[in-house]
């Protein structure tokens, strides 16, 4: 079974830009989990331009599914992890000044780096998962962490699907082999949408979760945030 987390940034972003508590982010998690999302995702930035460190506080005591938190393992984003402590924390190489997460981690470079974080997560029944690309070198550095998933970069995957689905999957397909393989647990997320998370899903073995945010909450502009919930969960049921 594959689950579907739902990213609720872009909420915040519509909050944010007329401040208040319209839409409220934490009504949010609640009715996406009562429509069926099978977890909530956050990403707190350094800035906080969308999800508030503080709104991972409140949103914490609502969370009846699995509670993700995404982000670059600064001090103080760790501190945040470890005060709340969610089901998941997706570790992601993310610099200050990105819009939005545009590449997996270089394993290899930042391997101790990556374990020691890792550890402590682990030691505190967090389980950690690692956004990287599919380099098959990257995935087999990334099992010597000790991590418990990755999460598969799948922007390249949607940019190509529209031209050729069967080659977009295909990198895929061999990144999800590789991670069974060497025993990691497999995420995805980026991009994913209504016209290419079925295709993904059928193709892709072992994938546990999907984590999406911007074509989900856009889509529910049209139709609704419950019939937007259902419509995803149909192309991975």
């Amino acid at each position: 079974m594959t689950k579907l987390s739902v990213n609720i940034n872009k909420i915040a972003t519509i909050r944010n830009a007329r401040g208040g508590s319209i839409p409220n982010v934490t009504e949010a998690a609640i009715r996406c989990q009562k429509f069926g999302a099978q977890g909530i995702t956050v990403h707190p930035r350094p800035d906080e331009r969308h999800i508030r460190y503080q709104d991972v506080r409140d949103i914490r005591p609502i969370i009846t599914t699995e509670f993700n938190i995404e982000g670059y393992p600064s001090q103080r984003f760790l501190d945040l992890v470890l005060e709340v402590k969610p089901h998941q924390a997706t570790l992601v190489p993310d610099s200050h000044d990105v819009i939005t997460s545009n590449q997996g981690w270089n394993v290899i470079k930042y391997e101790k780096f990556l374990r020691d974080v890792i550890v402590e997560l682990q030691q505190n029944g967090i389980r950690t998962s690692l956004f990287i690309e599919t380099d098959l070198e990257q995935i087999e550095r990334a099992a010597a962490t000790g991590t418990n998933r990755i999460e598969l970069y799948t922007e390249p995957y949607a940019t190509k699907y529209p031209v050729d689905p069967e080659k977009a999957v295909g990198p895929y397909i061999r990144a999800a082999k590789k991670a069974a393989e060497t025993g990691l647990e497999l995420n995805a997320g980026h991009d994913l949408s209504l016209e290419n998370l079925r295709y993904f899903k059928q193709h892709v073995p072992g994938l546990l979760e999907v984590s999406i945010g911007h074509a989900l909450i856009s889509d529910a502009l049209y139709y609704g945030l419950e019939r937007t919930i259902q419509l995803y969960l149909e192309q991975i049921s």
